[in-house]
């Protein structure tokens, strides 16, 4: 269930399923109907160019840059159709190049920098990728190592970064680099713009328990890019990062409700095929899970409520990374003893995709819940795990005391 808006809302909704029922194939189901190769070239040969040519690709954006100039509401309902039609809202980095880093540049940017990068990043010339974590820094992202020191014009890049999501496709990475190593761990860290094409960047792929390698590890030695691509102060990029994970979190409030209550769909619909449904501890724990996806769609419209009142996303966007990735893993398990020993096997295609639900259109077969399942668990460990989610809820918004250094 949508909320109700006004009619002029209503009627740019209206031009929104008008692109989509134009630019869409007669028989369209949803981006998880294609398989993996299919899928990769319509989001990024076919949908991101159409999405770009009609100022959906960064509605927020203005139009001077690229943009479409979306109201916020308007950018809403756009999510909203988008997701309820199955179709991406960009190619495959864009989650990367224009909800994260183009954004934080829109936000913190000189001018300088919001003409240079911010029409490539519609172009497509310019594909992002994200390097924050490390080895020995991940979630407590302030003891990271990584670091930059200045060398005339150029920034000089030492370190590694973990987990890097597509950074197979970038040929830009944005990254938190120490810049000076003898300031308080928050405070001496700057926010680079780096590019990936250079023999001091090297990507090597991690293999998943799935076999596949969606993300790397990034290793720089002697990497190098320009003086002026600091985002920020130098020194003060802690501030960007979390501006930068607030758009990154702030922003899902539209979609992801939308997203879990398509696959509760899809799961209700497999208990019935296996006729699990009336078993009592079965439909316990749908019924359940039915709860959990509405208020789900209660906390997201109280993101969306603050969004539209032009709220910044802060750290209380803590509390729906939490709620629906701990939710997430539970209901994928549930997913897993429905099937019962049908899970032991795959079955259909594999998930289309890595994080959170599989895409809409997806087959109702094993292959596509065991994908959901291993995602689900990565869910509470990628973008600040659910501890550091807590701590986060403690202590910057219930403002309980810091747990004691043992």
């Amino acid at each position: 269930m949508l909320p109700t808006y006004s009619e002029e809302a209503e009627k740019f909704r209206a031009t929104v399923q008008s692109f989509l029922k134009t630019n869409l194939p007669s028989n369209w189901e949803g981006i998880g109907s294609l398989n993996p190769e299919e899928a990769y070239e319509f989001a990024n040969t076919v949908w991101r160019p159409l999405l770009a040519e009609n100022g959906y690709l960064a509605p927020s954006w203005p139009k001077e840059v690229g943009g479409g100039g979306l109201s916020e509401l308007e950018q809403v309902i756009l999510a909203e159709e988008f997701m309820k039609t199955g179709v991406p809202s960009g190619g495959s980095n864009d989650a990367f190049s224009i909800q994260m880093v183009g954004n934080t540049i829109l936000h913190w940017g000189t001018e300088e920098q919001k003409s240079f990068f911010l029409p490539r990043i519609i172009s497509g010339e310019h594909i992002w990728c994200q390097g924050y974590s490390e080895p020995d820094a991940g979630s407590d992202l302030g003891g990271l190592g990584c670091s930059a020191t200045l060398d005339g014009d150029e920034w000089v890049i030492e370190g590694q970064k973990i987990w890097t999501s597509a950074g197979q496709f970038a040929n830009w990475i944005f990254v938190l680099c120490r810049t000076d190593k003898e300031a308080p761990k928050h405070r001496g860290i700057s926010f680079l713009l780096c590019p990936v094409d250079q023999e001091g960047v090297e990507m090597r792929p991690i293999e998943m328990l799935s076999g596949e390698s969606d993300f790397n590890e990034t290793f720089f030695t002697d990497a190098r890019t320009n003086k002026e691509n600091v985002v920020g102060e130098v020194n003060g990029g802690w501030a960007v990062a979390m501006t930068l994970l607030g758009y990154e979190r702030g922003e899902s409030a539209a979609t992801m409700p939308i997203m879990f209550r398509n696959e509760m769909d899809k799961l209700i619909k497999l208990a019935v095929e296996k006729d699990k449904h009336t078993m009592p501890a079965f439909r316990q724990r749908l019924a359940q899970s039915y709860i959990e996806v509405e208020i789900m769609r209660l906390l997201g419209m109280r993101t969306l409520t603050g969004f539209l009142n032009g709220k910044q996303p802060g750290p209380q966007e803590s509390m729906f990374k939490l709620y629906w990735s701990e939710y997430h893993k539970r209901v994928t398990e549930l997913a897993l003893d429905i099937l019962g020993n049908e899970s032991m096997v795959l079955s259909g295609a594999k998930a289309s995709t890595s994080f959170h639900a599989d895409s809409p259109g997806s087959l109702n077969q094993s292959g596509s819940w065991i994908g959901a399942f291993y995602n689900a668990r990565a869910g509470t460990i990628y973008a600040g795990t659910s501890q550091i989610q807590r701590n986060i809820l403690g202590e910057m918004v219930l403002g309980l005391p810091k747990e004691p250094k043992v």
